[in-house]
């Protein structure tokens, strides 16, 4: 994501130390099994989204909305590693662009990992991992209920490269991705996940227990190809049922209706905010 929390050259630092580096059926399923309590209905977007690290003013939203190119837009909603500040990101704003027609992706940036070698306000380790998880899943829908986004939303935690290979670390993310996850769902929310194809994402999607992992998974693979199918990096049984996203291309500057923004591009086929 284009300069979200990070800077983008500390971003290209961090995915090139990371090294080489679902749940099982559908991401509705695994949102829906969890209980008694009565799930609002998902709200599924499927075409293209683009993401950028401050959510653009109310004119430019309309502007590129009126092009008709872009349906979805994801909007970082908060965590302590969120790097841009959110001038224009209100319930105003989120009702005005929801009643545009765009579809909401909140994205929630939360501790990161204790190998990853970029400099992060908050890391988790081993020991604070599950607490972490269980605090930030709590701002995360109090941050989203306040934007206006309902119960039933979708909110996509946002996990930067890091090496899964080192197993401490990675036994210590996976634990802070469930307590999130369960944190979530306790409150009605759906989970999602962005990391990448290499690393963050790899880890859940290749996980051997699936037990409270996200339903929907985001992946960053830069190969320029909008599908969220065609170069799916695993099983094709994983995530199914209108639970991808794919961020394919980086820092495209695009001019829509007079106004220039650089975005991230994604093709999405996942649940999005609940808006209205």
């Amino acid at each position: 994501m284009s300069s979200h929390r990070q800077s983008k050259k500390r971003r290209y630092i961090t995915w090139a130390v990371a090294g080489a580096a679902v749940v099982a059926g559908g991401g509705i399923a695994a949102q829906q099994s969890m209980a008694a309590t009565t799930w609002p209905a998902q709200k599924t977007y499927t075409g293209r989204a683009f993401d950028t690290c401050t959510a653009p003013s109310l004119s430019a939203m309309k502007a590129w909305r009126a092009d008709g190119y872009y349906g979805g837009a994801a909007v970082y909603i908060g965590g302590k590693n969120r790097g841009c500040s959110q001038p224009n990101l209100t319930a105003s704003w989120v009702k005005s662009v929801n009643a545009q027609g765009w579809k909401l992706v909140p994205l929630y940036v939360g501790a990161q990992p204790p190998c990853q070698t970029s400099r992060n306000p908050e890391k988790l380790t081993a020991a604070t991992a599950a607490s972490l998880g269980a605090s930030d899943a709590s701002d995360a829908v109090a941050k989203a209920a306040a934007l206006g986004m309902k119960a039933g939303s979708a909110i996509y935690l946002d996990m930067e490269p890091y090496d899964i290979t080192n197993k401490s670390c990675n036994d210590a993310v996976l634990t802070y991705v469930r307590a999130f996850t369960k944190g979530l769902r306790a409150k009605t929310y759906r989970a999602g996940f962005y990391g990448f194809s290499s690393s963050s994402a790899k880890a859940i999607a290749t996980a051997t227990n699936k037990t409270d992992l996200p339903g929907n998974l985001w992946y960053a693979l830069w190969d320029k190809k909008e599908t969220t199918t065609a170069d799916w990096p695993w099983g094709v049984s994983q995530f199914t049922n209108h639970s991808r996203g794919h961020q394919y291309l980086v820092n495209s500057k695009e001019t829509r209706g007079g106004y220039t923004i650089t975005v991230d591009r994604d093709a999405w086929d996942a649940p999005v905010a609940i808006v209205g």
